[in-house]
């Protein structure tokens, strides 16, 4: 499975972003797909998921109700849409997915992803 995440760029505090996360290759063994993020001299930050199977999502508290992940399963595409956005928010955004049955609520904290992309640079300036 490879993925290619997309979408990043520089906007203005308060405004929107949508990334996207195309995944190529074996995507029926996709259980599920996510983003997280890493800031400088930060640790790595879990966003959202969602699985394949089912649509469910889970978040990380600190970002509900501005971020929304959204998946299209046509496409093979997950999407991370912020809305609001803070110049905290300034980060490499990363998708992932896995092929492991893990619950949502653990796949990142457990390491459950099994595959990563590139990575895409949202810069928020205040």
């Amino acid at each position: 499975v490879q993925l290619q995440a997309s979408g990043g760029g520089l906007v203005q505090a308060g405004g929107s972003l949508r990334l996207s996360c195309v995944a190529s290759g074996s995507v029926n063994s996709i259980v599920a797909m996510g983003w997280y993020r890493q800031a400088p001299g930060k640790e790595r930050e879990e966003i959202s998921c969602v699985s394949s199977v089912d649509g469910k999502t889970y978040y990380t508290d600190s970002f509900k109700g501005r971020f929304t992940i959204l998946r299209d399963k046509a496409k093979n595409t997950v999407y991370l849409q912020m809305n609001r956005l803070k110049s905290e928010d300034t980060a490499v955004y990363y998708c992932a997915a896995t092929a492991k049955s893990y619950a949502l609520s653990v796949l990142f904290t457990l390491g459950g992803y099994d595959y990563w992309g590139q990575g895409t640079l949202v810069t928020v300036s205040s």
